[in-house]
Parts: C-alpha cells; sequence; structure tokens
C-alpha cells in the first residue's frame, strides 16, 4: 500500500470512528424533564359506547392514550388509543380483538408552575371530547359484527374484518391506528394503521374519512389473517410484519408532507429484529412517495431496536423514538428507550431497492438527542416504572424555565386499556414533558408546526346550537328595518 493510501485509508477510519463516538455521545444534559402527568383508574371516554365489548370491557373504557398524541395548539392535544382493549383472553381466533371503534381523544394538557416541587411544573389532564372514527361509504367487515349504523360505517379493532385480496384495500374495516398527526388548518387528523398499513385523513370535528392515500405496494401483504402468527407464517416473502407496521407519522411543519415510519424492517429487508427500516414521504397534495432507510441499530447496547414515533424537526430532520418492550405494564424493567435524530435532506429514495445490506448502505447516519431511560432515572424513575410502550411524541407550547425560554416534547405511553400490571402495580395513561433549548439540536433547528385554532369537536355543537339561535333575530331585525323604511 503506497503512503498516500495509508493516509485515505487511516482518514477514512478516523471519520468512522467519529461518526461512531458522534452517534454513541449522550445528549445535552440541558434536555431536562419538567413534568409529569396521569390519569389513573378504570375512567370512561365520552363516546357514549358503554355497552361490553366481546371480552366483557366496557366499550367506552378510556385508555391506550399515549399510543399517539398530536399537539393542537395551546395546551389542546389529541391523544389516539390503538385497537382497543384486548388484553383480556376471550377468543384466540382474532387475537382476541373486539369490536372496538377506534377514536380521537381531544385532551387539555396543562402545565402550571410547581411551587417547591420535585419539577418545576405539574401537568393536569382533562378528557374534553371523543371522536368515533368511520367512513360514509361501505367497509369490509368479514366475518366481524357490522358496525354500520345511520349512514356511517365505523371502523373496527376486530383482526377479522377485511375482505378479499391484499392487506392494502382501503375498503376493509379494521383499524389499528397507531400514528396521529394534525393537518396545519386544524380541521382534519392524519392517522396511521399497522394493518394495512395504511394513511387515512379524517375530518377532526366528525371522524368521517375524508381520504385513503395509496401506499407503495410492497408495504403490504397478500395473504390477511385474523390470526397474527399464521398472517406472518403465509407472508414471509415480502411486506409488513403483522403487528409492525406504520407505527409512527409526522408531518412537516408546512403541512405538506407526511412521513410514515415502519415499526420494523419488511420481510424482504430482514423482517422483525432486523437493522434496515424504512421511511415514506407522502406529498399530501398529490399522493406522491418516496421511501428512505433507516439504520434501527442502536451502537450503544449493541442491538436492533424497532421503533414507536416520528416527529418533524423541520422539513428535513426527524427525531426517531426507539425502544425496547421492557418495563411497567409487563413488570419487566426497562433496558433501552432512546430518540435519535435523523436527517434525510440527503437520502437516496430506496423505493426499488430491497435487502438489509442494500438498504443499510443508504441509510443516512443518526445521532442521539435524548436517552430517555437516564433522563427518567435522573429523577428518581426506576427501570421498573419506565413504560414498557412509550409511544407518542409531540412537541407543545414554549415555556420559560428558570428565566428562559425552552421547547417542550411530550412523551406518553400505551397502557394497554390495562390500569394495573398483571401483579398488580398502577399503570396509568401518563405524560413526561421535557424542556430544550435550540443549542440541544447541535445545529438543526426546530420550526413548529403552525396550526390554525379551530373549535375543538364538542365545542362546535354549541358553536351550531348559537348560530342558529341567532338566525331568527337576524331575520326579525331585517323585517323591521325594511318595514321602517
Amino acid at each position: 500500500m503506497s503512503s498516500k493510501h495509508a493516509l485515505q485509508r487511516l482518514a477514512s477510519l478516523i471519520a468512522i470512528g467519529l461518526a461512531a463516538a458522534a452517534a454513541a455521545t449522550p445528549a445535552a444534559a440541558t434536555i431536562t424533564l419538567v413534568a409529569t402527568g396521569s390519569l389513573s383508574g378504570a375512567l370512561r371516554d365520552l363516546s357514549g359506547q358503554s355497552a361490553a365489548l366481546e371480552n366483557g370491557i366496557a366499550g367506552d373504557l378510556l385508555g391506550g392514550l399515549g399510543s399517539a398524541v398530536a399537539w393542537a395548539g395551546g395546551n389542546t392535544f389529541i391523544a389516539l388509543p390503538d385497537r382497543g382493549p384486548n388484553a383480556t383472553n376471550w377468543n384466540g381466533a382474532v387475537d382476541n380483538t373486539t369490536s372496538f371503534i377506534p377514536r380521537l381523544q381531544t385532551m387539555q394538557l396543562s402545565l402550571t408552575a410547581s411551587a417547591g416541587g420535585a419539577l418545576p411544573f405539574t401537568l393536569g389532564a382533562k378528557l374534553n371530547a371523543t371522536t368515533l372514527l368511520y367512513s360514509a361509504s361501505a367497509l369490509n367487515y368479514g366475518s366481524a359484527p357490522s358496525l354500520s349504523k345511520d349512514g356511517k360505517n365505523y371502523f373496527t379493532g376486530r383482526s377479522d374484518a377485511f375482505g378479499a385480496g391484499g392487506s392494502l384495500n382501503s375498503g376493509n374495516a379494521r383499524l389499528d391506528p397507531e400514528g396521529l398527526r394534525l393537518s396545519n388548518d386544524g380541521r382534519s387528523v392524519f392517522v396511521s394503521d399497522e394493518y394495512g398499513p395504511a394513511v387515512y385523513q379524517f375530518d377532526r370535528a366528525t371522524g368521517a374519512r375524508l381520504k385513503s392515500f395509496v401506499l407503495p405496494a410492497n408495504l403490504g401483504i397478500s395473504q390477511q389473517n385474523a390470526q397474527g402468527a399464521l398472517e406472518i407464517a403465509n407472508n414471509t416473502g415480502s411486506g409488513r410484519v403483522t403487528n409492525k407496521g406504520m407505527e409512527g407519522l409526522a408531518i412537516t411543519p408546512d403541512g405538506k408532507t407526511l412521513m410514515g415510519f415502519m415499526q420494523s424492517p419488511l420481510a424482504q429487508d430482514g423482517g422483525d429484529g432486523g437493522a434496515a427500516n424504512r421511511f415514506i414521504s407522502i406529498d399530501i397534495a398529490t399522493g406522491a412517495t418516496k421511501q428512505f432507510a433507516y439504520n434501527n441499530y442502536d451502537p450503544i447496547t449493541k442491538k436492533n431496536y424497532n421503533s414507536s414515533e416520528i416527529l418533524a424537526l423541520n422539513d428535513h430532520e426527524f427525531l426517531v423514538l426507539e425502544r425496547d418492550g421492557k418495563g411497567l405494564g409487563d413488570d419487566s424493567s426497562t433496558k433501552f428507550k432512546s430518540i435519535y435524530k435523523v436527517d434525510l435532506a440527503n437520502a437516496t429514495d430506496v423505493s426499488g431497492i430491497s435487502g438489509e445490506k442494500n438498504l443499510l448502505a443508504l441509510a443516512p447516519s443518526k445521532s442521539l438527542f435524548l436517552d430517555l431511560k437516564q433522563a427518567l432515572n435522573a429523577q428518581g424513575i426506576s427501570d421498573a416504572q419506565i413504560p414498557a410502550k412509550l409511544e407518542g411524541m409531540s412537541f407543545g407550547e414554549d415555556i420559560m424555565v428558570g428565566g428562559v425560554l425552552k421547547h417542550t416534547l411530550y412523551i406518553a405511553n400505551d397502557n394497554d386499556f390495562l390500569a394495573s400490571s398483571p401483579k398488580g402495580l398502577n399503570n396509568p395513561n401518563q405524560w413526561y414533558v421535557f424542556a430544550f433549548s435550540d443549542a440541544d439540536l447541535n445545529g438543526s433547528a426546530y420550526v413548529p408546526q403552525q396550526i390554525s385554532a379551530v373549535p375543538e369537536p364538542g365545542s362546535y355543537a354549541l358553536l351550531l346550537a348559537g348560530l342558529m339561535a341567532g338566525i331568527p333575530l337576524a331575520a326579525a331585525r331585517r323585517r323591521k328595518a325594511a318595514n321602517s323604511n
């Protein structure tokens, strides 16, 4: 080897070493936990669905609020539970799923300065409205009970609610919502689904489906099955892994692009437990899609972890929540919960590429933004107390911390509708609020989404009633004015 080539080789090794060190370096200590909040107990939502589901659990049980969470401006957030309270065994032929109707939960998460508390703020949580999701057009319920009523065909958590054909059929009634973002006009929401996978747009006030986006064929499976184990066994060649579909969803601050994220690699890319995952970008106006690679490998623990959520910092940089499945909820201890930052500005479109090795060669580098486990441990929250399923992630309002303006990041857990763990430990819906500054982004820019203020769903009826009440008065005034002329 010539001296020139030797120097080039040395420079390359140094660059690789620096990149690895940067990825493994803990994020700035100034990203701090400033508040926690929770809703505990066997709570009920505002859906009116009080009748018992197939497993005996009430259809209005309030839970799973951290499956996805989206900021709607001010202290208003929208929570999205997944396919319902299916943890009680009743029918393995349908994966113990029930006819739970997927829904939006509009909430107030209010930060209040704390006087002398362990954290500078307290977080209060209040449910304001529940909105059931439905389609105006007919849906395929398969062997599941039909949930069609008064011209509304409600989606269902039942795993057998699908028709013939592949899993990307938007006419299927089954919906396992896992990602949620609000449109910039504040009037609709975008929801990603694990069953399809799918991405739908719903009216925020009524819950009516407005649009179905056509996703790339390589994401779907050809052989659907109500039992997850059989579905996996029958689709070993390509497509999403059952129950590991489109787990995360982001929207760029300009409101023009969605970024979906698979929970695990596709079958053709190594499958569950592999390293090569995919982002799917969707142009909201045109429906055009692109795909980008993501490396699940964690350089600190030297393992591959699945991902739960994605959040847009700006139009090309994203935060990705990676985690294990350990912690509060399954009576084990958390080993890994971290948030990474990735830049897709110059990433290669891998829509026509498959295979773990091929994708990893094109995956952009990532850097650690926040070690969640470490940050929670630092506040006295043990590994056994950290929720196993931290899945929701959203920005919120800026706040003043010690006289310094900071941005907020909300992390929420999916408690699977179970108020307690198998050993009886309290397992509430929880939120953790972190504060960070621009300096913590290491050169990146945080661009907040500009969401227009609109009435919350529960306020629409009151607003309409007020408008209708004003019509007779306005008409009387016009008649009086006409008679006086």
